[in-house]
């Protein structure tokens, strides 16, 4: 089969499509022909070795993917061969994957496998940070940082759903007509705009209630310094770069909060509260409140470029990798 491999650690441009051989899977996996697999952050940070997790080498990058069910381990139970899935793992850039199947399920009524490639990660990170670890309610104010980017699509949607007024904070005006377009209730380019400055102005000086931050860099500090009292600063990842250094009186002057935000521990730390998150971003897709932003489509062949231009953060929603080269 065909697939994007990662022989060693280093620049993304070294990726090369290769022949390899078809995975098989374990007592308690499922072999499943892949029909589109979502590019996600983590995925660059992983073929250069710089991600919290490293695979051994050589790997396939590709951490979320759908398509349909060719071979089951002698151990699975609730799936079968023919059935549509989602999943999540590693390996979806490539005709065949294999995947763990408490780690997968059926692809809903209604959603097709671009969609259903591009579900898994982005929200369900972003409702166990807001729900789970933000505790965002009603009428509250949330700050989305890198508001157009894959987490950040998800942010201002999900908050949107859970009834918060939404402030996205992106680099450019494109970004942001995008970040509108999804309902964010106001927009602030922190390329062109003081960021801190922007946030007293649209709130009253009341600041910010959740501040969802993708980025890292400098722009942590301004936000933190932008929310309110009790105010909470979720750390989901670092896209600048740059991992900032916070002064901790900034927690005790307000009783703010910095919570860590790692879905993918916290699905083994809490299975029942990811099968309910799961179940509520199903329930929205149903209803219109979510619906993955899809930007582009690329072959295997193109996996590695939009790897390097999501790098740069010139990427707006999610890109979708097709089986093909």
């Amino acid at each position: 089969m065909k697939a994007l491999v990662c022989s060693s650690f280093g620049p993304i441009e070294q990726l090369t499509v290769q022949e390899i051989a078809a995975p098989v899977p374990r007592s308690k996996q499922v072999l499943i022909d892949v029909k589109a697999a979502a590019l996600n952050f983590p995925d660059a940070l992983m073929v250069q070795g710089n991600y919290q997790f490293k695979p051994s080498l050589p790997f396939t990058p590709g951490t979320e993917f759908s398509g349909i069910i060719s071979a089951v381990g002698d151990e699975v139970r609730n799936h079968k061969i023919g059935d549509r899935v989602i999943a999540y793992g590693l390996g979806g850039f490539a005709e065949k994957a294999v995947a763990d199947a408490e780690r997968i399920m059926t692809l809903p009524t209604g959603m097709n496998f671009d969609a259903g490639a591009a579900l898994v990660l982005t929200y369900a990170t972003s409702l166990h940070a807001l729900r789970d670890c933000g505790r965002l309610q009603p009428e509250e104010t949330l700050l989305v940082l890198g508001a157009a980017g894959g987490v950040g699509v998800s942010a201002i949607e999900i908050g949107k759903a859970m009834g918060a007024r939404v402030i996205a904070a992106a680099s450019s005006d494109s970004k942001l007509a995008l970040c509108k377009q999804l309902g964010a209730d106001e927009a602030i380019n922190y390329e062109t705009e003081n960021l801190r400055e922007r946030i007293n102005h649209l709130t009253g000086a009341h600041g910010v209630d959740v501040v969802y931050d993708p980025v890292g860099g400098h722009y942590t500090e301004l936000a933190l310094r932008a929310t309110t009292w009790g105010g909470r600063l979720l750390v989901i990842g670092f896209a600048s770069g740059e991992i900032p250094k916070i002064p901790i009186n900034l927690a005790l002057l307000k009783e703010r909060s910095i919570v860590g935000v790692y879905w993918g521990d916290s699905v083994k730390h809490n299975p029942q509260g990811h099968l309910r998150n799961m179940q509520q971003l199903l329930e929205w897709f149903a209803n219109g409140k979510i619906s993955p932003v899809i930007s582009d489509r690329v072959p295997l062949s193109g996996a590695a470029g939009a790897m390097m231009r999501m790098a740069n953060r010139q990427i707006m929603g999610k890109v979708v990798v097709l089986p093909e080269v």
